[in-house]
């Protein structure tokens, strides 16, 4: 989207993060309002992993639309769930998505945060919601990452120097505790607050990649070379990072919420 400077949706490395995603896992709380014959856009869909999972709850009396401004993630979607005949993927920023449809449910994940226009997003998202329509945004606050125990120097030095990159470009690292406020300003009503903190301890499978993440973000030289952060420091991040997940790391907690508002 237009504003959106990202590094985490950027490369190789984001087209699998998106891939591993599902509706279960990484947007469960949407679960219990999806209903039967629903017309549904997914706005930022990347691979439309989670889109998928939707259209398979909705059936084929409803439909799914996901769209995203990165081609390759949408072209590597349409490959992949091909077989999904109530899904759509289409390659297109948010401000110029043309349709003369109206949606029962918008839904956003981890999208908004990377914006520096959120509050003209969510006016585009719900000009294009039916009355009564219901919008659903699943987003981060940054600023309440939590580790067990504390990671190391390095990697505390890179994630404060990216919240720094991320407010200088405008984007804001408390987006998911101040959507319900920017919902309201914009006109939705029936605003809701779902807590859906992502809770990650070493007996999960996964642990080790979605703790990994921060080695995974400290992986793009873009901070670098636009003089934010010492080519050294980086790399020492990432070293020494890996091997504390490896060996010490026990849980990390990311701060999500749903926010959810009606037209």
């Amino acid at each position: 989207m237009e504003g959106n400077k990202h590094i985490e949706r950027d490369g190789h490395s984001a087209t699998k993060i998106f891939d591993n995603r599902s509706l279960e896992i990484d947007y469960r709380t949407l679960i219990p309002i999806l209903k039967t014959g629903m017309i549904v856009l997914d706005v930022g869909c990347g691979t439309g992993a989670i889109s998928k999972d939707i259209a398979n709850i909705i059936g084929n009396r409803g439909r799914v639309i996901g769209i995203d401004n990165t081609e390759k993630f949408i072209e590597s979607g349409k490959q992949t769930y091909k077989y999904v005949e109530n899904l759509e993927l289409i390659h297109v920023d948010l401000f110029e998505f043309e349709t003369g449809e109206k949606f029962d449910l918008i839904v956003s994940a981890r999208v908004l945060q990377w914006l520096s226009n959120p509050k003209d997003a969510l006016k585009r998202m719900k000009s294009l919601l039916k009355p009564n329509g219901q919008i659903s945004i699943l987003d981060y606050n940054h600023e309440k990452l939590e580790w067990d125990p504390k990671p190391p120097q390095s990697m505390k030095s890179f994630y404060k120097t990216f919240l720094k990159w991320r407010k200088d470009e405008g984007m804001n690292n408390k987006i998911a505790d101040d959507l319900s406020d920017m919902m309201q300003e914009v006109g939705f009503h029936s605003i809701e607050i779902i807590n859906s903190n992502e809770v990650y301890e070493r007996i999960r499978e996964d642990f080790s990649s979605k703790v990994g993440i921060w080695s995974k973000v400290a992986g793009s030289m873009q901070m670098v070379e636009e003089g934010y952060l010492d080519n050294a420091l980086r790399l020492r991040a990432i070293s020494e990072y890996d091997n504390w997940v490896e060996n010490d790391a026990i849980s990390m907690t990311m701060k999500l919420n749903e926010v959810r508002g009606k037209n």
